[in-house]
């Protein structure tokens, strides 16, 4: 049960993992989904999952402590449901073009930003060593953000990946003040909220509805990806902290990028690499790094 597990960094890593399926499998759905519909059906999966989980099964995620939402968390709740519907859609765009191991990797800038946002709106501490981690993971995303290496221009696909990233930097911490609420019910409103939001977005412009079995394939995805994922990530993140929480998640985009080139079948370049080496390096600085998570 995972209400039951009390062993926060856990909760962490196992959010992580389930997170890790998202991208390359987003990628081989892009071939049948919008990316706009695509990034609504994942989180409608996460809320539509869970919801069906608290109604069959009422006991199966309880937590006896949790405090239910309230109109004093309500500017961090629509706050979380709009960056959740702008990151998953700037990402599934991205994803379009740009190499999805470098997507996944990419993705570890997540850590920058929530760290910086946790410092500079919540004053959470920041230590030196993870300070030498942040530039350590931001030097490999530039040096994975460039077209080539002989080339000093920045891919559009890389550049919409970053913004995705803060975006989720920012919901991050925004989902931080509604750590001791319900999680369940955290992940349920964030699934409908954002999902439906993205829904409106892909009718807008004109997006299509996908063939049945792309489309079930896109709510299981998100349903396991990002509802359960979600739900493990707020539990950790009640320990732990935004900035902590992201440093054990920081597991995610290897094992997204090391899925990435196994599924999509595609070689690792040397730039590719190099990067890996680097962040590797910066995510386990950050992940050894003492300093509390919160002041």
């Amino acid at each position: 049960m995972l209400a039951k597990i009390k062993y926060p960094p856990f909760l962490a890593i196992l959010a992580a993992a389930l997170y890790a399926l998202s991208t390359p499998f987003s990628k081989l759905l892009l071939g049948h989904v919008s990316a706009t519909m695509l990034a609504a059906l994942l989180y409608l999966g996460a809320g539509a999952g869970l919801l069906a989980a608290r109604i069959v099964c009422p006991g199966l995620c309880a937590q006896k402590d949790a405090w239910p939402l309230s109109k004093d968390v309500l500017p961090y709740t629509v706050a979380m449901v709009l960056l959740d519907i702008a990151a998953p859609v700037l990402l599934m765009v991205a994803l379009r073009t740009a190499n999805a191991a470098n997507v996944s990797l990419l993705n570890n800038f997540e850590i920058v930003a929530t760290a910086l946002v946790a410092l500079m709106l919540f004053g959470e501490a920041i230590s030196a060593r993870l300070w030498v981690a942040i530039g350590l993971i931001c030097a490999a995303s530039m040096l994975l953000c460039l077209d080539s290496s002989d080339s000093l221009r920045f891919s559009a696909g890389s550049v919409l990946v970053l913004l995705a990233c803060v975006c989720w930097g920012f919901e991050n911490n925004c989902t931080r003040r509604l750590s001791a609420k319900d999680p369940l019910t955290i992940v349920i409103v964030k699934g409908f909220g954002s999902g439906l939001g993205s829904l409106l977005l892909a009718c807008f412009i004109g997006e299509q509805f996908p063939q049945i079995i792309y489309l079930l394939c896109a709510l299981l995805l998100g349903f396991v990806a990002y509802g359960l994922s979600i739900f493990c990530y707020i539990r950790a993140q009640r320990a732990l902290g935004a900035a902590k929480t992201s440093i054990y998640y920081a597991c995610a985009p290897f094992l997204a990028a090391g899925l990435s080139l196994l599924i999509c079948r595609q070689a690792p370049s040397a730039r590719f690499l190099a990067a890996f080496a680097v962040m590797a390096f910066g995510g386990w600085l950050a992940s050894t790094d003492a300093q509390p998570a919160c002041v």
